[in-house]
C-alpha cells in the first residue's frame, strides 16, 4: 500500500502514513504458574480476548484526522505486547543476557504474535479481512511465512542450547503453522498484530517490576515522597528469585538486608558468584559494578523482533563516557544483527 516514511514517537509503530495503533499489553508475571513453568494454555486465552477487544475498539475510537480515521478502519493495525519480561527472567533465575533468557524471551514472543494473528484469521472468518487484505494478500501471506520460519529456527536453537520448557517451545512453534493455514483460507483482519510499546506508566499500573522488553533499570530504586522525604524501593521479585535458585529463607533475608544497605547486590553474603548475572540490571548500582552491556540489549531485540508484526520500543544503555566511537560500534552491531534503524 505505501512504504514506511516514519515511526510514532516511541518507535515501536512502523507502518503506512496517516494510520494509528491501538495498544495493550500483558504483565507475563501472571502467566508463571507453580513449577516456574509458562502458563501457556492461560497466555493464549489472554491474547484471544485482547485481540478481539482490540479489533472492536479500532472502529469505536475517535482519531485526529480524517486521513486517519479511513486508514485506521481500511488496515485495522493492532498492537498487542508486554510488559515484566526483565522480572519473569529474573524469577526464572535465567540471566537477561544470556542464551537461555534469550530462548525464553523469544518463545513468548512467538507465541504472543502467532496467537494473535490466529485469532485475527478467526475473526476475518466472520467479519472478513481488512479491506486494504486484497491488494497486500500476498505481502500479508509472505509476512506469516517469516514469522513461521523464524519459529522453526527458534525452536531448533533452544533445543541444542537446552531448553527445557517443551510446553511452551513446541506450542509457540505450532501455532504459526495453524495461523499461516487460516490465514490462506480466511485472510486476516489486522494488518499489523503486535509491538512491544515502552508501557512506561501502564506497567506501573499492572503492578510490574520492569517494562516492556527492558530489564530492570536497577534493584534499588527511590521514590520521592510530596510531604517530604524518599522512600527505598528494593525489587520485589528479588526473594523469589534467590528462593528459586535454592536460598534458604535465612539467606534470603541476608541477602535482602545487604541491598538495602548498600544499594547493590554485589558482595551479599551467602551468593555465589554464577548467580549474580540474574540480577545484572541497566544501571550500574551506585556501589556495585555490574551492568547489562549494550550487547546484552543487542541480543535480546534481536530474538525478539522477528516474532513482531511492528518495532520494539527500547533503551540501549550506554555508560556516560561513551566515545563516539563506542556509539559508532553500537549503530554498527545492531545493523549486523538485523536491526536496521
Amino acid at each position: 500500500t505505501g512504504r514506511i516514511n516514519a515511526s510514532n514517537p516511541c518507535s515501536e509503530y512502523m507502518h503506512i502514513d496517516n494510520s494509528a495503533c491501538n495498544l495493550a499489553s500483558l504483565n507475563l508475571m501472571k502467566f508463571l504458574k507453580e513449577g516456574a513453568k509458562f502458563d501457556v494454555d492461560l497466555f493464549k486465552k489472554a491474547v484471544d480476548i485482547m485481540i478481539l477487544a482490540q479489533e472492536i475498539l479500532v472502529s469505536r475510537s475517535s482519531y485526529p484526522t480524517p486521513e486517519i480515521t479511513d486508514n485506521a478502519n481500511a488496515y485495522r493495525q493492532l498492537g498487542l505486547g508486554y510488559a515484566n519480561l526483565g522480572a519473569l527472567l529474573m524469577v526464572l533465575g535465567l540471566p537477561y543476557d544470556s542464551d537461555m533468557g534469550r530462548y525464553y524471551a523469544a518463545h513468548i514472543t512467538s507465541l504472543m504474535s502467532g496467537e494473535a494473528y490466529r485469532m485475527s484469521a478467526l475473526i476475518a472468518d466472520s467479519k472478513g479481512p481488512f479491506s486494504g487484505y486484497s491488494n497486500n494478500q500476498g505481502s500479508m501471506l509472505g509476512v506469516l511465512e517469516k514469522h513461521l520460519n523464524a519459529a522453526e529456527r527458534a525452536y531448533n536453537e533452544s533445543v541444542l542450547g537446552g531448553m527445557t520448557d517443551e510446553a511452551l517451545m513446541t506450542a509457540s512453534r505450532q501455532v504459526w503453522h495453524e495461523t499461516l493455514d487460516l490465514g490462506r483460507k480466511y485472510g486476516v483482519r489486522n494488518s499489523q498484530i503486535s509491538v512491544l510499546a515502552p508501557t512506561g506508566t501502564i506497567a506501573f499500573l499492572m503492578d510490574c517490576q520492569t517494562t516492556g522488553v527492558e530489564p530492570d533499570i536497577a534493584l534499588v530504586k527511590y521514590k520521592k515522597l510530596v510531604g517530604g522525604g524518599v522512600l527505598k524501593l528494593v525489587n520485589n521479585q528479588v526473594p523469589m528469585a534467590l528462593r528459586r535458585l535454592g536460598y534458604s529463607n535465612t539467606e534470603v533475608d541476608d541477602i535482602i538486608a545487604h541491598i538495602t544497605e548498600h544499594d547493590t547486590i554485589e558482595g551479599a553474603p551467602h551468593l555465589k558468584d554464577n548467580d549474580l548475572a540474574v540480577f545484572d540490571c541497566a544501571f550500574k548500582a551506585a556501589n556495585g559494578q555490574r551492568s547489562i552491556s549494550y550487547m546484552g540489549h543487542l541480543l535480546m531485540m534481536s530474538v525478539v523482533q522477528p516474532f513482531v508484526s511492528g518495532a520494539i520500543s527500547k533503551t540501549i544503555n550506554l555508560p556516560a563516557d561513551a566515545s563516539i566511537e563506542d556509539v559508532e560500534e553500537v549503530f554498527m552491531q545492531g545493523w549486523k544483527l538485523g536491526l536496521k534503524a
